[in-house]
């Protein structure tokens, strides 16, 4: 009887050896996987960073040798702003490359990474949407105080094509729409070309992490 239990016993210790190695190598394979998808999104992180240098430097170029004073005004704000929205992109870079390098749990350090990510997105959105109204207004109020010559063609155009006042408004009106819809949909695809499919993929590898 006890050789009998025994050899019950090995059997035991034999089928459960292949389900824990299998265990382990599932877990390095979505540690694997989970890697992959954050060298990803630092591999996007840097192609907006390289672009908003080339934005950056076409932008200050144009604000310092550019003839019109609401031009020069108008790209050196935006260089500004850029700069800012550069060291951001930076800082980003930077802490996921601390949170993937760390020793903590490999499913934490991913839902961190997911959160700032998706925040990001959720920030950049909103935060071009509230810029399309302000940049519109700005140039408008540059284009209106510019001392420089030349620099009233829209008045010119305006006044030649449309015939009175409730006309300009419904053109701007028009315009306004367009270019809203234009860079929301545009943004959209933006972002989750850069980010949203990672992102998803992230969230899938947490939730077999879970399991």
């Amino acid at each position: 009887m006890e050789l009998d239990e025994l050899k019950l016993q090995l059997r035991q210790k034999m089928d459960e050896a292949p389900i824990s190695k299998s265990t382990l190598d599932i877990s390095g394979m979505l540690k694997k996987k989970a890697q992959s998808v954050i060298c990803k999104l630092k591999k996007s992180l840097w192609i907006e960073i390289i672009c908003c240098i080339i934005f950056i430097a076409a932008f200050a170029y144009v604000g310092i040798f550019s003839k019109h004073w609401s031009l020069r005004v108008y790209f050196s704000t935006f260089t500004v702003l850029l700069l800012a929205f550069l060291g951001i992109l930076f800082y980003l870079l930077k802490r996921i490359k601390k949170l993937s390098d760390t020793i903590l749990p490999i499913k934490n350090n991913l839902q961190l990474i997911h959160s700032i990510i998706k925040e990001y997105v959720k920030w950049a959105f909103q935060f071009t949407m509230a810029l399309i109204p302000i940049c519109m207004a700005f140039s408008f109020w540059l284009g209106y105080m510019d001392p420089t010559e030349n620099m009233h063609f829209g008045e010119g155009f305006l006044s030649r094509h449309l015939t009175s006042v409730k006309q300009v408004y419904l053109f701007l009106g028009l315009y306004m729409v367009i270019l809203t819809i234009t860079a929301y949909y545009l943004t959209k695809w933006y972002l989750r070309k850069l980010y949203g499919n990672y992102l998803k993929q992230l969230q899938e590898c947490i939730n077999e992490l879970e399991e």
